[in-house]
């Protein structure tokens, strides 16, 4: 996706998140995130906007403790909310192709409007399991997420920010990522971490489904029984055990 078309999903994404809050007791439980109160959830998302923007605008800063955020009155929520993603859109589109700073190393700016992108599309699936609203997410941004999450996975810096990730390491286990007729997901769990390529292959276990299934189980939103599971069941469960968002 070209640095416009990640600005007007941003957009959208963070509406339908809006939509999904609005109304809602600002203490009902997310359970899908460390059982934080709706209100943490809005805070979260709407700091880690903020956050992102002044990453790309002035560097790097202290990662934000989501229970600091402070998003205003339940009826403020929708307009706090968009205006944090409307000054991120803003602040990447006038960066251009200016590397910023990211955990991984220089990135172009557009890196932060498309981790936001699917932060935003993740955390309207919390508000939507707590609120008891719909979640939707096109299949296309659903495929992105996977990949992009995976592209996260796979970098050497990421089991150094989240040791857990380490796990991961294997000896060439194979995990298989498929829905419809796509090309899907290869994972091969080596010695130096996480490879995949966009392919179908045999794999030592395959998780088969809608996209938006896949996603929210390999981001554990949704337990695995939502796919459809063939092979090494518990190379699954361990890779799902390792890899919580």
């Amino acid at each position: 996706m070209d640095t416009t078309s990640l600005a007007e999903a941003l957009h959208a994404r963070t509406a339908a998140f809006a939509d999904a809050v609005t109304g809602a007791d600002p203490d009902a439980r997310v359970p899908t995130c460390p059982d934080w109160p709706l209100r943490v959830l809005v805070g979260h998302l709407g700091q880690a906007h903020r956050w992102s923007a002044d990453i790309v605008r002035s560097g790097p800063s202290p990662v934000p403790d989501p229970v600091d955020a402070d998003p205003g009155a339940p009826e403020t929520w929708r307009d706090w909310l968009r205006q944090g993603a409307d000054d991120l859109a803003k602040t990447v589109l006038d960066a251009g192709d200016t590397p910023v700073w990211t955990f991984f190393g220089p990135r172009p700016a557009k890196f932060w409007l498309r981790r936001m992108l699917q932060d935003t599309t993740i955390h309207h699936a919390d508000a939507a399991l707590a609120t008891g609203t719909a979640f939707e997410v096109a299949p296309d941004l659903a495929a992105d997420a996977i990949s992009e999450w995976l592209e996260m996975l796979s970098d050497p810096v990421t089991a150094s920010l989240r040791p857990d990730f380490a796990r991961l390491r294997g000896t060439g286990q194979t995990l298989q990522l498929r829905h419809g007729q796509d090309p899907g997901w290869l994972i091969t769990r080596g010695p130096d971490g996480v490879r995949w390529v966009r392919e179908t292959a045999t794999a030592d276990v395959t998780l088969a489904g809608p996209v938006r299934d896949l996603l929210l189980v390999l981001t554990r939103r949704r337990p695995a029984e939502r796919v459809t599971i063939t092979g090494d069941r518990a190379l699954a469960d361990h890779w799902l055990a390792h890899t919580a968002a």
